[in-house]
């Protein structure tokens, strides 16, 4: 087998937590496989260094940033390959232009092209483990380029995918998915298997075990992805493709957000290319909306209401007020919200069982919990309510649908 390992700045954030990495790797290669290891920088790192860079330039997208966060993953790379020689093994580092990642050039947060990942391979069959920096690649004119946070999974999958690995296992602080966040929900379980697409609904709604990008590519490519803990060897988590047992399943996971604003634009004519209007500059200057609602037109006028990251509000309503002027000058008005989460169900079961939508609207309603905006997709639903309420309706959520029970013994909805 050919396995790659992807190791988080946690796992490597002292010499003997290194040293622990670099004996699971040994002890990987032992068992008679092939490996490879992706690494993060060591934890607190990149933020340190990005506190260096902003002390002298406040750009955080910066080409010359990137430079410098980059060099967190070099250490990594270079002390763990020391630490696996240290204990008997052979090992040789590889940064992103070496391993031949080639990225577009949108610094901070470059998006991979292409992988070459022959060194590697050549590597790997010379009976050597390659350890390779997360995080990085290079675009087309030789820059350095970073993938932007959680970026080492993304590193990690698609290296997999280059190298066509038999798996490629996420190493984290936790052991695996769970229902819903530990810290909030003291009955969440552990799912042992999940599909991509339902990974990749929990990882934007909120769930902070794998960065999204690395899962669209496990998909695209079929790479079977296993999130465990480098601290034991237990099973973790298996993101695979939908298996026919999923759908006896009908909710898979609550997650919440809490950093979700509401903008409302009133009183826009209702008439085509208005919304491409609003929406344009925000999508110009990278701002993700993320629900949009328009009410019924009235006198030939309608409202537009959606959801923008909290740290995205002020830039959006900037935006809107210099793009919108025109409207705004004939009596549209905005207005933002701020102070709401987005609560969410997730599960693939939901395509084949009724009567989800309405279960979740009564469990929230018996506690009192207004619901402002609801978006749905084919396996999720999404509710936006008051902050305060966000960890109250995690709870009744999860517990309502009975996540607390192993999935044999979940009721369905009826």
């Amino acid at each position: 087998m050919l396995v790659v390992q992807k190791y988080g700045g946690t796992s490597v954030g002292t010499i003997a937590r290194i040293k622990r990495v670099a004996r699971r790797c040994l002890a990987t290669q032992r068992q008679g496989h092939e490996v490879a290891v992706v690494v993060s920088a060591m934890s607190g790192e990149t933020n340190r260094l990005l506190g260096l860079a902003r002390r002298i330039h406040s750009d955080p997208s910066d080409r010359e940033v990137d430079v410098i966060i980059a060099t967190g993953e070099q250490v990594s790379v270079g002390l763990l390959a020391l630490a696996i020689r240290a204990l008997g093994g052979d090992a040789v580092s590889f940064l992103g232009h070496q391993v031949k990642i080639t990225t577009d050039s949108a610094f901070s947060r470059a998006r991979i092209r292409s992988i070459d990942a022959e060194n590697v391979r050549i590597a790997c069959r010379a009976g050597k483990i390659a350890v390779i920096a997360g995080f990085q690649g290079m675009d087309e004119q030789g820059n350095i380029t970073t993938l932007g946070r959680g970026g080492s999974d993304t590193t990690g999958v698609a290296i997999a995918a280059a190298l066509k690995a038999d798996v490629c296992e996420i190493y984290t602080d936790v052991d695996g998915v769970y229902t819903a966040d530990p810290n909030v929900c003291l009955t969440a379980r552990k799912i042992e298997r999940v599909t991509y697409e339902e990974m990749l609904e929990l990882a934007s709604l909120g769930a902070k075990v794998l960065q999204i990008r690395s899962v669209e590519l496990g998909m695209k490519y079929g790479v079977p992805i296993h999130v465990r803990s480098s601290f034991h060897k237990r099973e973790g988590t298996w993101v695979v493709p939908e298996e026919s047992s999923m759908e006896h399943v009908e909710v898979a996971g609550v997650t919440a957000s809490r950093d979700e604003c509401k903008v409302t634009v009133f009183m826009v004519p209702d008439r085509p290319g208005v919304a491409a209007s609003i929406f344009r500059p925000l999508s110009e200057h990278g701002i993700v909306v993320d629900m949009i609602i328009q009410s019924a037109s009235s006198e030939g006028h309608t409202d537009m209401t959606f959801t923008v990251p909290r740290s995205d509000v002020g830039r959006a309503m900037q935006l809107l007020e210099v793009h919108l002027a025109e409207l705004i000058a004939g009596g549209a008005h905005l207005k933002s919200t701020e102070g709401l989460a987005k609560v969410s169900v997730v599960g693939v079961g939901m395509r084949s069982h009724a009567g989800v939508a309405q279960k979740m609207f009564e469990l929230l309603a018996r506690e009192r919990i207004n619901i402002l905006l609801i978006s749905t997709s084919e396996i999720k639903i999404s509710v936006v309510v008051e902050t305060k309420y966000a960890e109250l309706a995690v709870r009744v959520l999860h517990d309502g649908f009975g996540l607390d029970l192993p999935p044999a013994a979940r009721a369905p909805t009826a």
